[in-house]
């Protein structure tokens, strides 16, 4: 069995690979920084790895998994992300605060105890904040996502997923209302003044709310409405208030 330190350096590469979309390595640097250790302990681990045969490493070219060290890191993340949903639902966590106290169970939870839990929750495929909760199989269900700096204006969009583990903007999305599963509109992107203004999608007024552009990006949406005449009844029921 791997150990607990091998599983956390499998579950960030393979995080990183995801984000970067673009079959590069990714730096030591920046899996050092993920981790939180420098990067020459990450090079000493990510080389210990490579012999093993779960990473392929080059000398200043960085990391990438293996289909073996793959296939560890997506068990690893179905862990993960059952135990933050247990926390949640079972347990009363606020979703802000899971993340951390998943860190440290994900390795002590067996096979047998996590299936267990899958069952309870009903075979969830998304955690707390959105985030695909790989099948036993090591398949993740692919969605078309964007984020709010980037979709279509003036078209409903449902959040689909909060692209950060940090508590303190999970708190701020949470006051805001912005949380999976809520339907909201793009109004308008201000680059000039790095702004993206949104209302929550509603029959009753709501108010606007701005956020910078890196704020936006990390709320990733899907379209969930193909009625435009809803569309529009929705945009204009939101822009008589706030």
């Amino acid at each position: 069995m791997p150990t607990s330190t091998v599983e956390d350096y499998l579950k960030h590469l393979y995080i990183l690979q995801q984000r970067a979309r673009t079959g590069r390595r990714v730096p030591l640097g920046k899996l050092a920084e993920a981790i939180g250790v420098t990067p020459g302990t990450a090079t000493s681990m990510i080389k210990t790895l490579a012999t093993s045969g779960l990473v392929r490493y080059t000398p200043r070219g960085g990391a990438r998994l293996t289909a073996a060290g793959e296939s560890l890191a997506l068990m690893v993340l179905r862990r993960h992300r059952l135990v933050e949903l247990l926390l949640v639902k079972v347990l009363g966590l606020d979703w802000s605060e899971v993340h951390v106290e998943a860190e440290r169970l994900e390795h002590a939870v067996s096979d047998k105890v996590l299936e267990k839990i899958d069952a309870m929750l009903g075979h969830p495929s998304v955690d707390p904040h959105g985030d695909p909760i790989p099948s036993l199989d090591g398949e993740l269900s692919g969605r078309t996502l964007t984020n709010l700096t980037d979709c279509q204006l003036n078209r409903v969009v449902r959040i689909a997923r909060v692209a950060d583990q940090n508590p303190l903007f999970l708190q701020f999305a949470e006051h805001h209302g912005l949380t999976p599963g809520i339907d909201l509109v793009v109004e308008s992107r201000d680059p000039a003044a790095d702004a993206v203004t949104i209302r929550i999608a509603s029959s009753e007024p709501t108010a606007a709310i701005t956020l910078g552009s890196i704020a936006a990006a990390k709320f990733l949406v899907e379209v969930t409405r193909t009625s435009n005449s809803r569309e529009e009844g929705v945009a204009t029921a939101n822009l008589v208030g706030g």
